[in-house]
């Protein structure tokens, strides 16, 4: 699997233009605007060498527990949510299966989500069907390809289950979303797109 690298000026024209700038999100209210979003662009300033297209990121926020839409994708030109999903964390993260992440590692076999700015790679087909690839771009999850951290479907992401329980399953650390989403997800969220992810 390759990833694209390469700097491109559209980049460097978005900041250029001030639609990376808080400015942009003025029309915007403050709760219509994911609070990482800061942060999201930012890291996307930051990795704008490895970051192919800047129209649309994902933004996963892990302060929130795991029964709410804590997955987002923005618009990057507004600052507003074009669509929201219940995601996953990993097992390592929440031992206690409380529905909160509390602990993050970058370590192969932890089972733990990590954090940091990914790239998103290719689609394939795997034991969940169709996933999406990650390369971690920070120290706090460089091992995402080792580790085969990835988006994919999860029966036990599922909305009856965070009303019921309060909570969702927990992933091996990947990013998993409702079956019946991913598909809409792995095709909004494509390759050479950040996502970033903190608590």
């Amino acid at each position: 699997m390759k990833f694209n690298r390469r700097h491109f000026l559209g980049g460097a024209t978005l900041v250029s233009a001030g639609l990376l700038s808080p400015r942009a999100f003025a029309a915007v209210s403050s709760a219509e605007r994911p609070a990482l979003l800061p942060r999201a662009m930012a890291a996307l300033n930051r990795q704008h060498s490895s970051i192919l297209h800047r129209d649309l990121i994902g933004i996963v926020d892990f302060a929130q527990p795991s029964r709410e839409q804590r997955l987002q994708i923005v618009d990057v030109a507004n600052g507003r949510v074009a669509a929201s999903f219940l995601v996953a964390h990993g097992k390592g993260s929440d031992p206690a299966n409380s529905g909160w992440a509390t602990r993050f590692s970058n370590r192969p076999g932890s089972n733990a989500s990590c954090e940091g700015s990914f790239l998103t790679g290719d689609v394939y087909y795997g034991k969940h069907g169709r996933s999406r690839r990650l390369e971690g771009l920070d120290p706090d999850n460089s091992l995402a390809l080792e580790r085969g951290i990835v988006i994919h479907g999860a029966a036990y992401v599922d909305e009856a289950l965070a009303r019921s329980q309060g909570r969702i399953g927990r992933s091996l650390g990947c990013f998993a979303v409702r079956q019946d989403a991913v598909g809409y997800l792995l095709d909004r969220l494509g390759p050479g797109r950040l996502l970033f992810v903190s608590k």
